[in-house]
């Protein structure tokens, strides 16, 4: 009996440690190795959408050049003659660059000297002394048109004059008379002009076309081709 009180004490710490080992496997809170990561905060992303490009800034006035203005026509020096249409005068239109310069005349005592500009579209508007006014339009070879001359209209078409038809004109000064004379050369070489002597118009003598040599009152002069 004696011997079995140490065995008893033995058996009973061995269930002693067992027990509490067990408990402690049971009821003991491990700790873990490692931590749970928190959630990833999503961002929100860029638009999936394409990204617009910038408008390009509206001007209040156009980048491109603007059209220019038209200029005006070139034109070399040319004369155009003709009869009106009722055939009782000539006229003749000497024409350079944007101006003009006419000559109405009926080959006794009513003539008319104006001048005036040729627009772009060959439109002319001519003026001279007493309201004479002319009128017309050069289209091609020709000038068609209405002079107005003491308050009388005359329809008129002048074609393109190649020399020695067209406009000539003396001025001088004979014996204390001053001398002015108009000529107009047909195309057919007919002639129709005035000399005024102190203003006082009489027909006119003709011209040798080639030179405008003429002979007034016994004196030589040489009428030169007009222009404006």
């Amino acid at each position: 009996m004696k011997r079995s009180g140490p065995l008893f004490t033995l058996l009973a710490g061995l269930v002693l440690g067992l027990f509490m080992l067990s408990l402690n496997a049971t009821t003991g809170e491990g700790t873990s190795s490692y931590e749970e990561a928190p959630a990833a905060k999503v961002t929100p992303s860029a638009s999936a959408s394409p990204s617009k490009s910038p408008e390009p800034s509206k001007s209040s006035k156009s980048s491109e050049p603007s059209e220019a203005s038209p200029t005006r026509t070139a034109r070399a020096k040319t004369s155009y003659a003709g009869r009106t249409d009722d055939d009782t005068s000539a006229i003749s239109i000497s024409v350079r660059g944007d101006k003009a310069i006419a000559y109405f005349c009926d080959g006794r005592s009513k003539e008319s000297w104006l001048k005036g500009n040729v627009e772009d579209d060959g439109a002319m508007k001519l003026s001279g002394k007493h309201g004479a006014k002319l009128e017309g339009r050069l289209a091609g070879d020709r000038v068609r048109g209405t002079t107005t001359i003491d308050k009388h209209p005359y329809g008129f078409t002048a074609k393109k004059a190649v020399k020695p038809s067209g406009l000539y004109r003396a001025t001088t000064e004979v014996r204390g008379a001053k001398i002015d004379g108009g000529w107009i050369v047909l195309p057919d070489g007919r002639q129709v002009g005035i000399v005024r002597r102190d203003d006082k118009p009489s027909a006119a003598p003709r011209i040798d076309p080639e030179s405008g040599a003429v002979t007034v009152d016994g004196d030589r002069l040489t009428a030169r081709p007009v222009t404006p």
